[in-house]
């Protein structure tokens, strides 16, 4: 059965981002086969997401059947080259979690790859600061600023805001490796504001990868998604 195989849409009231650097060797061995890390000067980069969804349903369903919940996303900047020649920037999933159980159950019975877990979370947001703690260890808090974070590869925002999304696709590895899911996503309405960073625990992408360091930050608001139907590219060899 095709993963990712209905088209989605969704409303974003905020999107609360923090990027992670570590060096490209470090990273490697999280990237899934078929797709390559996007590096800046000799880093690779993760991020944790946090979102709050409203009206996330099917395409042409009803708005009033949608569903609202509080996602966290763990994400890998990579790209990938088709044999073909294509080319496509995005993320790759590593994880993700969830405030209700409807959508954990939810992406399992629509056969995403988000692998959601649910949560207990504790979220306070003023519209200019914010900051999100959840049952798992997750514990950030960052306000509107321009400061980047100490020891981040970025100098300048317009650099770090090359990671700061919204990245066209979103891939997954499935069928033990001999191929990727690519799902492509549109939006309107994606307007960042660079933010300071306060807090950044992060347990999920610490015990992966222990020598990440925070490189940049971004919110997001008000922002109308969508997500196409996944396509499934096979892998050579």
């Amino acid at each position: 059965m095709l993963r990712h195989a209905v088209p989605i849409v969704a409303h974003f009231d905020w999107a609360f981002a923090i990027t992670f650097a570590a060096p490209e060797a470090t990273l490697g061995r999280l990237v899934a086969p078929g797709l390559s890390l996007d590096t800046f000067k000799g880093c690779g980069f993760l991020a944790v997401a946090c979102v709050q969804t409203r009206r996330l349903r099917p395409r042409g369903v009803p708005v009033w059947l949608g569903m609202n919940f509080f996602l966290v996303g763990y994400r890998l900047f990579v790209r990938r080259t088709t044999a073909g020649g294509a080319r496509y920037r995005g993320l790759q999933i590593l994880g993700s979690e969830t405030d209700r159980w409807r959508m954990a159950i939810g992406g399992r019975v629509f056969r995403t790859h988000y692998d959601y877990r649910k949560v207990r979370t504790s979220i306070a947001c003023d519209g200019r600061a914010l900051s999100v703690t959840t049952s798992s260890g997750l514990d950030i808090a960052g306000h509107v600023g321009d400061a980047l974070p100490a020891g981040s590869p970025f100098a300048r925002w317009d650099d770090a805001r090359r990671f700061a999304g919204p990245m066209p696709f979103t891939f997954a590895p499935t069928d033990r490796g001999r191929a990727i899911v690519r799902v492509e996503g549109t939006r309107a309405h994606w307007v960042p504001k660079q933010m300071s960073v306060d807090r950044a625990v992060v347990p999920f992408l610490s015990r992966l990868v222990p020598d990440a360091v925070p490189a940049a930050a971004f919110l997001v608001t008000d922002v109308d998604y969508a997500w196409k139907r996944g396509v499934v590219e096979r892998l050579s060899g």
